[in-house]
């Protein structure tokens, strides 16, 4: 158990970004392959146009889980790249780490994304170059804001996940349809509630303020100007006064589920099946929630482009992508994996990874910027420091 808990993603760490830009003309909530799903300022950092030889290595700095011997082995066999990793436990680690230049890939989140991209730091990929990144690719993970900027793709598919509301069946015996019992103060389950302990949690209340206070006119969660900021923090100081404990260690979650000290609350799909226990149920309520999703994004100083090309491709695969989504929980973002084995298949229902119309319901994490990237144009929204300040006077 202790190995699995290893493999499974850290999250999201406090971080700044201001950008100036402009909104986008296609779909700014779900992404547009098209239109590039966001358009902002950012550097022109060329993008490479042909495969040349292998370089011999490819240093990438990942999430725990990624990059395993159990195929990384096999792509030094095939391509003659040695693959050095190194294991990052924050996002904000990825990007320093990646701002040094001395690695070629990283496995990036959503959070990271936009931060990379900003930054200069990430080059666009050039996905004629990259095969497997085709038709079986899943849908709701082409053309995404997090990582595809001004009709340029920036990030190659990993795997993505819910934020879903886990219960204990045997104390909840009414199964919940809504976010309402662990956000309202007069919830059954006071003091019973476990939430997660992260700033970009304020997305996780502005999701429920978008359905249970519309005159505050929130239409995307990571796009809240000053007073719908404020919104989400009152709700959130709220439920501080009601929950039992906040988590950001997968493995203390589960304990306070297991121990009982929680019954309800934020989880993964991942974690509700480590408990290893039937009572433990989850829901994606009816008023959507937040996730996440990963992408390999290649340095703009890569030293290796030739083999982080090639690593890209390779874990792109049915195989490969999909033994990384099976070892670290999540859905794969090849579909055609799916159909590779009844395991496969299992995995693939259980995490909802050909389902669109669920994944429809789910706010990827996306890094807040000034620029409002629900379309706004007539104001100017808070960013990612402002997040983390106002998430201190929660718990303060």
């Amino acid at each position: 158990m202790k190995k699995k808990y290893m493999l499974l993603p850290a999250m999201m760490a406090a971080a700044t970004l201001v950008l100036v830009g402009c909104s986008g003309t296609g779909d700014t909530e779900n992404g547009d392959p098209a239109t590039g799903g966001l358009s902002i300022d950012v550097p022109d950092v060329p993008m490479m146009d042909k495969l040349g030889k292998a370089e011999g290595e490819v240093n990438i700095v990942a999430w725990s889980g990624f990059v395993e011997p159990a195929w990384s082995e096999q792509f030094t066999e095939e391509t003659g790249c040695a693959v050095n990793r190194r294991v990052a436990g924050t996002s904000d680690e990825m990007v320093t780490l990646m701002r040094t230049g001395d690695y070629d890939l990283v496995s990036a989140s959503g959070d990271a994304s936009l931060r990379l991209i900003a930054g200069g730091d990430v080059a666009p990929i050039n996905i004629d170059l990259i095969p497997n990144f085709g038709d079986d690719t899943v849908k709701g993970m082409q053309g995404q804001i997090y990582d595809t900027i001004n009709g340029k793709s920036y990030g190659v598919p990993i795997g993505r996940g819910a934020n879903i509301l886990q219960y204990n069946s045997e104390i909840v015996t009414e199964a919940p349809t809504s976010w309402d019992v662990v956000w309202e103060e007069d919830s059954p389950y006071a003091g019973e509630i476990i939430a997660y302990d992260a700033p970009i949690y304020i997305a996780d209340a502005a999701v429920y303020l978008m359905t249970h206070e519309p005159d505050l006119g929130i239409t995307n969660p990571y796009a809240l100007d000053q007073k719908q900021l404020d919104a989400a923090i009152e709700l959130l100081k709220t439920q501080n006064g009601i929950v039992s404990e906040y988590w950001a260690d997968p493995v203390a979650q589960i304990t306070s589920y297991a121990g009982a000290t929680s019954v309800v609350g934020t989880s993964w799909e991942i974690l509700r099946k480590l408990t290893e226990d039937e009572k433990f149920k989850s829901v994606l309520p009816e008023e959507g929630s937040t996730g996440w999703a990963d992408a390999w994004m290649i340095s703009a100083e890569a030293k290796n482009p030739n083999c982080g090309y090639l690593w890209m491709d390779y874990t792109s695969s049915a195989k490969v992508n999909g033994a990384i989504a099976m070892g670290f929980g999540m859905a794969p973002a090849n579909g055609a994996f799916c159909e590779t084995s009844e395991e496969a298949a299992a995995h693939c229902e259980y995490f909802h990874a050909t389902d669109e119309e669920y994944f429809e319901n789910v706010w990827f994490w996306t890094t807040p910027l000034e620029q409002c990237i629900d379309g706004r144009t007539d104001i100017t929204c808070t960013n990612f420091q402002q997040w983390t300040d106002a998430w201190l006077t929660v718990k303060s």
